[in-house]
């Protein structure tokens, strides 16, 4: 099994531009270690770390190997603060190219797999367009379920001890790795 990401749900046709993002299960769980040490960082707004979380949720340690894959309109964007998050994620992006906290991690990244990964899903980000934003994608994943003692968005934004990172409802994305 493996993940992809795209742009759009739906979206059919062979000359998809840009293409969709391949990646086996260790090259997702890379992708997602890394946007989670620079973006937990970066992050400042509450809306930037619900970013953060919503991407952490993606956590293949909890939810199945080869089963988080997603469409980038199905990320909690909303209209009206789209272009300040969507310019917010192109800086995490970048920032994790840099390799900032690459040396945090309990393995030593391939440079090279991370680096085109990193810069695919940038052009998936780059390419969406404010047009492309299903409302309903955020309502839907940030309202609270009524007695869930874990609520898919932390209280107060919790970061792990250990790691630095938000945490999401399943915890951290780095320790959950070590179970």
């Amino acid at each position: 099994m493996a993940n992809t990401i795209d742009l759009k749900r739906n979206l059919t046709g062979i000359d998809r531009e840009p293409p969709d993002l391949y990646m086996s299960n260790g090259a997702t769980s890379l992708l997602l270690d890394l946007l989670a040490l620079s973006g937990s960082d970066s992050a400042i707004a509450d809306r930037e770390k619900e970013f953060i979380i919503w991407l952490n949720q993606r956590d293949q340690s909890v939810v199945g190997i080869g089963t988080v894959s997603f469409s980038i309109d199905e990320m909690p964007w909303t209209v009206e603060d789209f272009h300040e998050h969507k310019a917010f994620l192109l800086s995490v992006i970048d920032r994790a190219a840099n390799k900032h906290r690459w040396s945090e991690l309990e393995y030593v990244p391939a440079e090279e797999s991370a680096l085109r990964m990193l810069k695919h899903f940038r052009l998936l980000i780059d390419a969406f367009q404010l047009e492309d934003v299903d409302p309903g994608e955020y309502a839907e994943w940030s309202s609270a379920d009524e007695g869930d003692s874990r609520p898919t968005i932390p209280v107060d934004f919790p970061k792990c001890a250990v790691h630095r990172i938000y945490l999401s409802c399943h915890g951290c994305l780095l320790c959950n790795q070590q179970l």
